[in-house]
């Protein structure tokens, strides 16, 4: 994905197609192509699979048409740049984002850990950091960002610093749960009844 754009097949991977309208590849001669974008995540809801959410190499994006088209939904943020998003497991409008200042420097914005979400499917953007320390220098990966199925939903991220943070009320607060670890690459939670 980071070097070829987003693909999609509609026959279960007999064939396969570029689905890249509205996503720009800033970086090439022709900054709209038909393919060559560095996509670094694609998330989607279960109840709403037409809706798809991308993180780029430069740019946030949603399609509302299974990948037809794409639309920047990067306003508001500090930064576009970024590795993780996730929608949450029960609200198919809510996004979560961990901005970077660029592929350049790798750090949140001012240094400071900031989780970014959006409850309308990325119009507005809130940034959610109680909690999060103001002097970060890590990034947070493709897969180092997930919610719970709770309720309310819990989320979670790792770092490239080894530490990982956890929000039991969708993000509005964050506790450190675990530091010293080696580079967190993935994070992974469920509810354990």
């Amino acid at each position: 994905m980071s070097t070829g754009g987003v693909y999609r097949s509609l026959d279960a991977g007999a064939s396969w197609e570029p689905a890249n309208v509205g996503i720009k590849a800033y970086f090439l001669p022709d900054p709209w192509p038909e393919f060559g974008q560095c996509v670094h995540k694609v998330a989607a809801h279960p109840s709403s699979p037409e809706r798809l959410f991308a993180q780029n190499h430069h740019g946030v994006y949603r399609s509302d048409q299974g990948g037809d088209s794409w639309t920047s939904i990067a306003d508001g943020l500090p930064s576009d740049f970024g590795f993780t998003i996730v929608v949450h497991p029960t609200k198919p409008d809510t996004v979560y984002v961990f901005p970077l200042v660029a592929d350049g420097e790798r750090v949140p914005p001012g240094a400071r850990a900031r989780v970014w979400r959006s409850d309308d499917a990325g119009q507005t953007w809130r940034e959610l950091g109680t909690g999060l320390p103001d002097e970060f220098w890590a990034a947070v990966m493709r897969d180092a960002m997930c919610t719970d199925t709770g309720d309310p939903a819990g989320v979670y991220f790792g770092a490239r610093d080894g530490s990982v943070f956890a929000s039991n009320d969708e993000g509005d607060s964050w506790r450190q749960v675990g530091a010293h670890l080696p580079d967190v690459l993935s994070v992974r939670a469920m509810v354990v009844a």
